[in-house]
Parts: structure tokens; C-alpha cells; sequence
């Protein structure tokens, strides 16, 4: 079986993961920062933005493709693809400039962690 949804939000979020990558590496020649975050907020701010994707897309992944292996609906699927390619990109626009509690990193993490609640919750109704 074809996983043809999982396979385009996984395609989007990979872009925005590896965007993020580039990013670290661009700030770290920008502030000359070879290893870690040289004790500078900016370095520190743009990994944590790479760390936290890298920390959510790859559950979110697996649970899309189990769900759709499973035979879940599409529909289904491209709401919680959407809302976590929305809900990172919010991330990423909330956390770009400041260590502030931002309205973009509020919405970037609501709409990632309802996603993946509401994934978890697809599967263990295929499950069971």
C-alpha cells in the first residue's frame, strides 16, 4: 500500500528540518560559533529550533505512516499533516528573533502537540 499522504507531509517537514539545519550552520559562520552555542542567545535560540523539529517530526511521521498502513482515512491524515507543518512553521516564526513566550510559539507547539495527540489517539483506535 502506497503511502502517498505521509510521504508528502514528510517531504514538506523534511524541506523545513533540513531548512532549519542550513540555518544552525549559516548563525554558527555568522557568529563564530564552531561547537555548541558559544554561550550566545542567538546560537542557542537557532539550535533549539532545529533541536525541537527534530524532536517532533520524526514521531509524527511514524505515527502518519503507521495510521495510513493501517488503512486510516486521508481525510484524517492531511488535517494532522497540515496542522503540524502549520504548527512548525509558527514555531520557527515564534522563536526566530526572540527567547520570548511569543503568540507564533504558543500556536507552533498547540498545533504540534494536538497532532500528534490526535495521531496517537488514530492509532489506537485502529488498534483496538
Amino acid at each position: 500500500m502506497p503511502l502517498s499522504v505521509t510521504g508528502l507531509y514528510a517531504g514538506i517537514l523534511a524541506l523545513v528540518l533540513i531548512a532549519l539545519a542550513i540555518n544552525v550552520t549559516v548563525h554558527r559562520v555568522k557568529l563564530k560559533v564552531p561547537l555548541g552555542d558559544g554561550n550566545n542567545v542567538q546560537m542557542r535560540r537557532m539550535i533549539r529550533l532545529h533541536g525541537n523539529a527534530a524532536e517532533y517530526i520524526p514521531l509524527a511521521i511514524v505515527l502518519m505512516a503507521v495510521y495510513e498502513l493501517n488503512g486510516g482515512g486521508h481525510g484524517a491524515l492531511h488535517i494532522a499533516g497540515l496542522a503540524l507543518v502549520v504548527g512548525r512553521l509558527a514555531q520557527t516564526w515564534g522563536m526566530w528573533s526572540t527567547d520570548m513566550t511569543t503568540l507564533g510559539r504558543q500556536i507552533g507547539q498547540s498545533l504540534t502537540w494536538l497532532s500528534l495527540i490526535a495521531l496517537a489517539v488514530l492509532n489506537l483506535t485502529r488498534a483496538l
